[in-house]
């Protein structure tokens, strides 16, 4: 059995994290720590685990694992690891940005993009969530060399992609019944994606991405569309020969919505060609894919397991 620990465990993507591994038929949780909820059971923190687990945080945390999960905030991962630093040969899954872009030791944990990488990795950077909706979305593209000049990017997220403590724009209040346009043209996961898509394959293409809030809780729901010559049935063959053999990648015939991936570790992507425009609808639950589920998949890759191991989970579709 694999050993695991997660520091930050008191947020959403903590949570998520603690629900997967907990049943993970490989892995067996050591320990959880959070400053703030130290000696309190996880159940308060996160309500839906009081009948799996009568486990507490921890103040103190030993790097005596095989693998070390960081749910941190943006910018505190770095300063922990040069503040405690982690015995080889353990591995470390950051779901922080701190290492995703320009970090010599760690891979870029997008597994549809760099499995291979990550099999043979000790140290791997979870993507960000709208990063990994749109990048799914664009990468057979890159990869074809035919991703080429203004790429338009509309995407909606629901309340939790901001994390778990209150601001004027996530309480219910506000954030019901209502939609805002946050950050357009500079969100921080835009960096992020211009480097990976471009290393991947094509690098004559700028990205313009409007990121907006929506009026619910998880879920990410991406639309991209770009000139594209390809006819619709040739743009479809190369996204199923792109994603094949990637079992959390779906190809739909039917337009898509976000209750069909909620709750998985799922992205499904939708394609339609309006003339000479090419319109690729991209969805994904930012907790799981776009965060945690991500997170044990690379976790699967490390270690040799089934990639899917931990992660089949159901739809919430009503």
């Amino acid at each position: 059995m694999i050993k695991a620990g997660i520091i930050g465990g008191a947020g959403y993507t903590g949570g998520e994290l603690i629900r997967i591994l907990l049943q993970h038929p490989g892995c067996e949780l050591a320990f959880v720590h959070s400053q703030s909820h130290a000696g309190k059971p996880l159940h308060e923190a996160h309500p839906d685990l009081l009948p799996m687990t009568d486990m507490q945080f921890s103040a103190d945390f030993s790097p005596e694992v095989d693998v070390l999960f960081l749910c941190l905030r943006h910018g505190e991962a770095a300063p922990f690891l040069a503040q405690h630093p982690v015995p080889e040969p353990a591995r470390i899954i950051d779901l922080s940005q701190d290492f995703r872009v320009g970090a010599t030791k760690f891979v870029y944990g997008l597994p549809e993009l760099n499995r291979s990488r990550i099999a043979e990795s000790r140290r791997v950077a979870n993507p960000g969530c709208f990063a990994t909706a749109i990048q799914l979305a664009l990468l057979p593209l890159s990869r074809a060399g035919r991703l080429h000049g203004d790429v338009h990017v509309h995407a909606i997220t629901g309340s939790t992609g901001a994390g778990q403590s209150p601001t004027a724009t996530t309480h219910f209040s506000w954030r019901h019944g209502n939609v805002s346009v946050y950050r357009p043209f500079r969100h921080q996961h835009l960096r992020e994606m211009q480097h990976h898509l471009a290393r991947a394959g094509s690098h004559d293409f700028r990205l313009h991405f409007i990121p907006m809030r929506g009026s619910f809780t998880r879920g990410i729901f991406a639309t991209c569309y770009l000139p594209c010559v390809l006819p619709q049935e040739e743009a479809l063959a190369l996204y199923r020969d792109t994603y094949a053999g990637h079992p959390f990648v779906a190809i739909s015939e039917r337009p898509l919505d976000v209750k069909q991936v909620v709750n998985t570790n799922f992205c499904f992507l939708h394609l339609e060609k309006h003339g000479d425009t090419l319109l690729i609808t991209s969805v994904i639950d930012n907790l799981l894919k776009g965060a945690s589920g991500q997170a044990v998949q690379n976790m699967n890759l490390q270690f040799g397991l089934d990639e899917t191991a931990g992660l089949m989970l159901k739809a919430v579709g009503f």
